[in-house]
């Protein structure tokens, strides 16, 4: 039987794995219109001298996506032609999910898996055992096509406002890309016709390891205290962190969260931290305690360490830059 290991927060999907905690947030004044590593990135507007061209690979126009504080970055999709649909945008998926309403809705064909496992962060499991292959997906306009076919497992306890989840790395593979938090803008780019340098470092912002847990190509970093971070767009923390070990006090309740596995967990803030992540040092992060988490659950940065940001990740390079966003249409 597989095993995967999913979790719900703050109305959203995130995939787990057994690692340690903690992550970032700092707000900037003035940011400068491009960081030297972005100078490289070739965005992908049309296919004209890219490499892809030659690939018979679908290249996308940039996304805009609206932010939904229980939800997380929603965009518009459609499937297999069929929508729009309103999906939540997490890097820390490691998979697309669906609904059943979705895939009725589409007409896709369900067929049974191997049974998976998944286990959320308070240690409850349940089974996910059909799935559906996506031969289209479409974000922003209904014409925006990503290039590949996607593979969608079927849960039946996703919120109530959104149709599904999708993890962008799977999604744009191959492709590299940008969520821009303060621009509300996802964009792609060709990693194999220029992509980050870790030689270099954008001012106010790093260029770091794209870490991988062995279970999938979700994107861990490593804090500068040794620890490693989930880059997780689809939870609205700041450095979320387990209870377990932890002095807190000075403490403020927060509410119940039911995970996929039909467990709940609590989370609660408390006083801000300072972490840095390669060169980058983040000062007043917000960070939160849970409790009723299973042990092994990971460090998350979540959507409120993640906001001033533009996040780019190079599969290819295997590199994540976070750096200060451009101030083009704030």
């Amino acid at each position: 039987m597989e095993r995967a290991t999913l979790v719900i927060l703050p109305g959203v999907l995130i995939a787990l794995a057994a690692i340690s905690w903690a992550v970032p947030l700092v707000g900037a004044a003035h940011f400068p219109k491009k960081t030297a590593a972005m100078a490289e990135l070739k965005p992908l507007k049309s296919s004209t001298n890219s490499q892809l061209a030659h690939s018979n690979i679908t290249v996308p126009m940039p996304v805009r996506f609206r932010e939904a504080r229980d939800s997380g970055l929603l965009v518009r999709v459609w499937i297999n032609g069929s929508g729009p649909y309103t999906f939540a945008v997490d890097t820390g998926a490691g998979i697309t999910v669906i609904t059943d309403n979705l895939v009725q809705q589409a007409r896709l064909q369900v067929t049974a898996r191997r049974h998976m496992l998944t286990t959320g962060l308070s240690g409850a499991t349940t089974v996910l055992d059909r799935e559906a292959v996506v031969d289209r997906i479409a974000l922003g306009e209904a014409d925006n096509l990503l290039p590949s076919k996607s593979v969608a497992i079927i849960a039946a306890n996703l919120p109530s406002d959104i149709d599904g989840i999708l993890d962008p790395t799977e999604a744009y593979t191959p492709l590299g890309y940008s969520i821009d938090m303060p621009n509300h803008e996802i964009q792609f780019f060709d990693p194999n016709s220029g992509g980050l340098n870790s030689r270099n470092q954008p001012p106010g912002g790093a260029v770091v390891r794209w870490i991988h847990d062995g279970q999938s190509r979700r994107p861990f970093v490593r804090l500068g205290d040794g620890r490693l971070a989930l880059v997780d767009t689809g939870s609205g923390f700041g450095l979320a962190l387990s209870e377990t070990g932890l002095r807190i006090g000075n403490t403020r309740h927060g509410e119940g969260v039911r995970d996929i596995g039909g467990g709940t967990i609590q989370s609660r803030r408390v006083a801000p931290t300072s972490v840095s992540i390669g060169s980058l040092v983040l000062r007043g992060v917000p960070t939160d305690i849970l409790t009723g988490v299973e042990k092994g659950a990971p460090v998350i940065l979540g959507r409120d360490a993640l906001y001033p940001f533009r996040i780019t990740f190079d599969p290819v390079r295997r590199l994540i830059e976070i750096a200060p966003a451009a101030e083009n249409d704030r």
